[in-house]
């Protein structure tokens, strides 16, 4: 190994590190790296800023204020409502007409939004209709993730894949190209969902401390409120000792939740984390004016949530989405290129006008749209592409694609699919899904390379990897809030997401060759 080798080694190492001690934001982690590469000589500076230029980083950003706007029309808080049966109804019979219409909305919406418009309502439902919550919060985030197997624009990490791809030189994938393998494995997961989940899921963990908030709450004429806390709440890794909510937010902190633990005694000494869902009672101002604020990932006080907008608000938010997905879908038909040959009439394109549609409608406040987008993400998504080209400037992606081909070599390129697929799945359950991808492409493509065979099974391996967070609640943010709202143990997420992995592992590794060619 060269210096420049062992260099980057560290350097990733350090990063992983970090990232999965939570010692910084994982946008200012993947920074940090880009700039003792870029110390190092490894990057140039136009490399350095070449991922903030990128259309798939752009596209993503843009796609945060579309699902904003989606959700502020408040179209789907109707839908949820009209999914859900009023009358008395088995765990089953209820999974059948929710689970397959999310994962359908998932596959061209972000999937944070929809879980957190839909997680308090499914959990109103099921106690008012008596079934136990814990029966559908998980499967809800599941199945986001399952739809978003199936396009382009289902998950943010699709469209990263798919910029890495256009950079390399190669043809990036069209709208529902993942779908080929995507639709699948979603049908399969869905069923296994349908089959076990109701087996393997605990029933709704009553809770004593919860029915004393509720006495006081009405006693005192405020409201009980679950709060999710968010990566930008400023109380993050402090105690409720040192960081004074009630003064900060107007509201009492009754209980803290994290990983099916209700924390009641000593919450002053407890060092709070993203994630944690804490119970407060708060008066009836609380939510209107912390509701769109980004301290918090989700707000529910047991009542409808969301923007009391018209019909013709609601109508005209799906048909923008609409004319998004079918623009961006018949600008990639070969008819439709010649026809146009002078304009890209692709996602971006479309996304763009969309965007400011929406605007120009205020489907979102126009005047607050930064509030709306995750720099976080964005900046993640941007050094992945300056660290992906640092992993190929170094010779490391190289070193590492050879090594795995020497290991793998006698087994063929099925085997090779299946290292990739594990790299990349084992990144994704430690650190983030972007950041995942970032490491695994570069090694991807060095391993096509040296075989020479097509890298496109390898590319579209990493997108159903990256995204197969099902085993722990840390690996997606959507995980995350149904942690908090179903009051879940991590083994829970184990007991159910493990298959999982193991579903979409087995179906990528059969499917993809089927469709692409090595």
């Amino acid at each position: 190994m060269t210096f420049e080798m062992v260099f980057v080694l560290l350097g990733l190492a350090g990063m992983v590190a970090a990232l999965v001690l939570d010692k910084m934001r994982p946008g200012m982690v993947l920074l940090s790296v880009v700039v003792i590469f870029f110390c190092a000589g490894i990057l140039s500076a136009e490399e350095v800023v070449e991922g903030f230029s990128n259309k798939g980083m752009i596209t993503v950003g843009l796609l945060f204020l579309v699902s904003e706007g989606v959700r502020q029309s408040g179209a789907l808080a109707q839908l949820v409502k009209r999914l859900l049966p009023e009358k008395k109804t088995s765990v089953w019979k209820a999974q059948v007409r929710l689970l397959p219409t999310v994962a359908f909305i998932s596959a061209f919406l972000n999937n944070t939004p929809v879980v957190v418009i839909f997680a308090p309502i499914v959990k109103r439902w099921a106690k008012q209709i008596g079934l136990p919550a814990t029966k559908f919060l998980i499967p809800l985030s599941y199945v986001t993730i399952l739809g978003g197997l199936c396009t382009l624009i289902g998950t943010s990490t699709n469209l990263v894949v798919h910029g890495m791809v256009l950079d390399a030189g190669f043809e990036g994938f069209s709208m529902f190209e993942l779908g080929k393998v995507g639709v699948f494995i979603a049908v399969a997961g869905i069923a296994y969902l349908f089959l076990f989940s109701n087996r393997l899921l605990p029933d709704s963990r009553a809770d004593v401390a919860d029915e004393d908030v509720e006495e006081e709450a009405e006693a005192d004429h405020l409201h009980r409120v679950e709060a999710v806390l968010g990566p930008r709440f400023p109380g993050i890794k402090k105690t409720l000792r040192t960081f004074d909510f009630k003064r900060h937010y107007g509201a009492e902190v009754k209980e803290i939740r994290r990983g099916g633990r209700t924390i009641v005694h000593g919450m002053e000494n407890v060092v709070l984390r993203e994630g944690d869902t804490l119970v407060l009672l708060a008066d009836g101002s609380f939510i209107p004016t912390w509701g769109e604020s980004s301290v918090f990932i989700m707000l529910a006080n047991g009542t409808d949530a969301g923007h009391a907008s018209g019909k013709k608000k609601r109508w005209f938010a799906l048909a923008l989405l609409v004319f998004m997905i079918v623009g961006a879908t018949i600008g990639e038909l070969p008819a439709t290129k010649r026809a146009f040959p002078g304009v890209e009439l692709d996602m971006f394109f479309f996304v763009c006008i969309t965007t400011v549609l929406m605007a120009w409608a205020k489907l979102f406040p126009p005047k607050k749209y930064t509030k709306y987008i995750s720099w976080d993400i964005l900046i993640t998504i941007a050094c992945a592409f300056a660290i992906s080209k640092a992993m190929v400037n170094s010779g490391f992606a190289a070193w590492v694609a050879q090594s795995i081909i020497g290991m793998t070599d006698s087994l063929g390129p099925h085997a090779l699919l299946a290292v990739i697929f594990i790299i990349t799945n084992l990144f994704t359950e430690l650190i983030t899904n972007n950041a995942a991808a970032a490491l695994a492409f570069p090694i991807a493509l060095s391993v096509a390379n040296q075989l020479g065979v097509d890298p496109t099974p390898f590319f579209v391996v990493i997108c159903m990897a990256a995204s197969a967070s099902f085993s722990t609640p840390i690996g997606y943010q959507t995980n995350l809030i149904v942690q908090g709202i179903g009051n879940y143990k991590f083994t829970d997420f184990v007991k159910v997401g493990l298959p999982m992995n193991l579903i979409v592992f087995f179906l990528s590794i059969f499917l993809v060759p089927l469709f692409w060619e090595f």
